[in-house]
């Protein structure tokens, strides 16, 4: 599998395909064309190029996913922690807290996740 990084333009087609799997190819291009004023061949090219790096597949004119929108913005997210912040999953919190204040709701919520954790 290719580099699993996505452009601002990838990313918006990429939504598309996962709001509306399976949809057939004839229907993308519709969609393309309302949503990001694409030509057909444009469609093609970029779903094209996805389905080569491995995040979508056309089968017989039918586009579904290979990765779920889930695990992809998971993987750029254990991929960005891991760059960025040696692995360390508090020192990314850390950071990210020092500009942004986490809300009474956000921090049980994490509180949450992290006792989930534990008792699995």
């Amino acid at each position: 599998m290719e580099e699993l990084k996505l452009g601002l333009v990838e990313s918006k087609f990429a939504d598309i395909i996962w709001s509306h799997e399976p949809l057939p190819s004839g229907e993308l291009v519709k969609l393309c064309e309302a949503q990001l004023h694409w030509k057909k061949p444009t469609t093609y090219t970029v779903l094209r190029k996805l389905c080569e790096r491995g995040i979508f597949q056309n089968a017989d004119g039918m586009v579904t996913s290979r990765i779920s929108r889930e695990d992809f913005y998971a993987m750029q997210s254990e991929k960005f922690v891991e760059e960025t912040f040696a692995g360390s999953l508090p020192a990314f919190l850390a950071a990210f807290t020092t500009r942004k204040s986490l809300t009474a709701e956000e921090i049980a919520q994490i509180r949450s996740l992290i006792d989930g954790f534990e008792e699995g």
